[in-house]
């Protein structure tokens, strides 16, 4: 890999893993289009680490919290204070989990292709408008429900398929239960960290089984820019999203799944 390829994929990874347009989609599509090689695994996990860093920082404080008070309720003082909110991120991510080791192999194999990534980039983009639109907007993320981590739960396993996004998805779900936009992307920000850590881990596994050459100048400066990247997309996205809602990523999701149909057809 060169300079400008590193620079290009990890600020793809650092702009879109927390926007809801589908960071998988970009990383499987610069190369297409770039006519690139695959980057490989080690890269993979060095931009997942860049973006994990990224997102645990950001949160550290909320992060210290939610594990005062998930020990707290694991040790008799029931769901106080941030305890829900813990055992919410935990158990939605159960979903994804499962449908990752039972359809591991589908995903990687058939539905990678720019046909499937362009349909499913406008039909999520289109639910994610329309959820912006009925939104009801009355709840944060501390007034989480049992049905609202199932819901969001299995909205997360959904997005496995490339080009749905996860954190578009669950930001959707989290709409339709009646989360304000920043409670949605809160928790889908937060429920993003124990599934970044299972996709970095299979792929170290992966690594380590394939035992390809390492270039440690490349992962460095992966790790770096993804998670510089990351963290000032969640600030701004934090801030911007009372302002401008959803559209302009609808917008932008309606116009790149236009384009990729163009190129497959």
């Amino acid at each position: 890999m060169d300079l400008i390829q590193i620079m290009v994929l990890s600020l793809v990874q650092g702009l879109t893993e927390f926007l809801p347009i589908s960071s998988s989609a970009h990383l499987i599509l610069v190369p297409i289009v770039t006519g690139w090689q695959d980057q490989g695994l080690a890269f993979d996990v060095a931009v997942h680490i860049g973006t994990l860093s990224a997102v645990v920082l950001y949160f550290r404080a909320e992060l210290s919290s939610m594990w005062r008070d998930w020990l707290g309720s694991m040790t008799g003082n029931g769901l106080q204070g941030d305890a829900r909110l813990a055992w919410g991120v935990l158990l939605g991510t159960i979903p994804v989990g499962l449908a990752g080791l039972l359809f591991k192999d589908t995903i990687e194999t058939q539905l990678r292709g720019p046909e499937v990534i362009a349909w499913a980039t406008i039909g999520f983009g289109i639910l994610l408008g329309l959820s912006d639109w009925t939104a009801r907007q009355k709840r944060s993320e501390h007034e989480i429900r049992w049905l609202d981590v199932l819901v969001i739960g299995i909205a997360q396993a959904i997005a496995l398929i490339p080009g749905t996004s996860r954190s578009g998805i669950t930001m959707t779900a989290g709409l339709f239960m009646g989360f304000t936009r920043e409670a949605a992307a809160r928790f889908s920000f937060l429920l993003s960290i124990p599934v970044i850590v299972l996709a970095g881990g299979l792929e170290a596994l992966d690594l380590i089984e394939s035992r390809q050459t390492v270039d440690w100048m490349a992962l460095i400066l992966g790790v770096v820019l993804s998670g510089v990247s990351a963290f000032v997309v969640i600030h701004f996205f934090l801030q911007a999203l009372k302002r401008i809602g959803m559209w302009p990523f609808v917008l932008y999701r309606l116009v790149l799944g236009g384009f990729l149909l163009i190129l497959v057809y």
